[in-house]
């Protein structure tokens, strides 16, 4: 065997080689997160920018030094730290110091991600979890919403202050607090193009549709979760006598079915499982909303279906050939 015929390697079929792998869906899921970002750097200012780097170093930094002290091979180049990290910060009030944010990436990727396995083996979302532990440990922190320009302005004069006068911030209460208290809440507009208060990146409705509209021609993501998820929400809004756009559009609704509900590890497999999944969450973030003491039920809501996901694979898993044991065709 002459050298040129030892270079040849013969491997089982299949021979197809796919240039699409983990680290170009997370450059693409990243790209897609930019709207939401341009949208929180104009309506919040640099803040906004020093919490994602704090939230997305801290994230790849974690991520890095886990793998290696488990003696494990190096993953920070797939991204998927970069995308914890951004999300992470997106579920964040502006405000919220800055070693806090670096609290939640510890435990989303030190707790949640690595400690199960890494990529692909966390029972639930490492951001969601990452958000919840903030929540429940430092919620004075969680709950400060700073206003925008815009509502500051109206906020100043309904007080009889004059706008710019000597305060160290003005914060107030989100859409769906002010729902949750019968009060008056700002226009489905604001709510779809930014000006409300809200963590970092749910507030604009419309980035983050363009930036799901994106994932969906690059067929990143499947229809079914998020359509299933904001349609439940749609439907129950109308069902109990409310505006369904306005509760499509506050709170993290949107930024919860697009960009994390549609998570790979912790969603189902299948299209009726991803339907069941979807409805699921919208079900629960809806009963949370109007029945329960807090106002926003997506991230309790998606960790709730999380849990069930290998369950709901179980129930609707495919059978060989596709025939279940009656033998009548799925």
């Amino acid at each position: 065997m002459n050298t040129k015929d030892s270079q040849l390697i013969v491997s089982s079929a299949p021979h197809i080689v796919d240039p699409v792998d983990t680290a170009s869906i997370m450059k693409d899921v990243v790209l897609a997160l930019m709207p939401a970002l341009a949208v929180a750097v104009y309506v919040f200012g640099i803040r906004a920018l020093l919490l994602v780097a704090t939230c997305v170093g801290t994230s790849v930094l974690f991520e890095g030094v886990t793998r290696k002290m488990l003696n494990r091979p190096q993953t920070i180049g797939d991204f998927s730290a970069v995308v914890t990290g951004v999300i992470l910060s997106y579920n964040l009030p502006v405000s919220i110091p800055l070693w806090m944010a670096a609290i939640g990436s510890f435990v989303a990727i030190v707790v949640v991600k690595q400690l199960f396995g890494g990529l692909g083996q966390n029972f639930a979302n490492p951001a969601l979890v990452g958000r919840i532990v903030l929540f429940t440990s430092f919620s004075t922190a969680m709950t400060s919403w700073p206003l925008t320009d815009r509502m500051s302005s109206v906020l100043w004069e309904a007080n009889g202050l004059v706008a710019g006068a000597a305060t160290d911030a003005v914060t107030g209460a989100t859409p769906l607090a002010l729902f949750a208290n019968a009060k008056d809440v700002p226009s489905n507009l604001d709510m779809f193009l930014g000006t409300v208060s809200g963590s970092m990146g749910e507030v604009s409705a419309a980035a983050l549709l363009l930036g799901g509209a994106y994932l969906l021609v690059k067929k990143v993501i499947d229809p079914a979760i998020p359509v299933a998820f904001l349609g439940t929400v749609a439907v129950m809004a109308v069902a109990m006598g409310f505006d369904p756009i306005f509760h499509m559009c506050a709170g993290g609704a949107m930024l919860g079915a697009i960009f994390m509900a549609t998570d790979y590890a912790t969603s189902p497999l299948t299209t009726k499982g991803k339907i069941i999944f979807g409805i699921g969450c919208g079900f629960l973030t809806m009963g949370i909303r109007i029945f329960a003491s807090y106002p926003e039920g997506v991230s309790f809501a998606l960790l709730l279906m999380n849990i069930l996901t290998p369950h709901i694979d179980k129930w609707t898993k495919l059978n060989i050939h596709g025939v279940p044991k009656g033998g009548e065709k799925s």
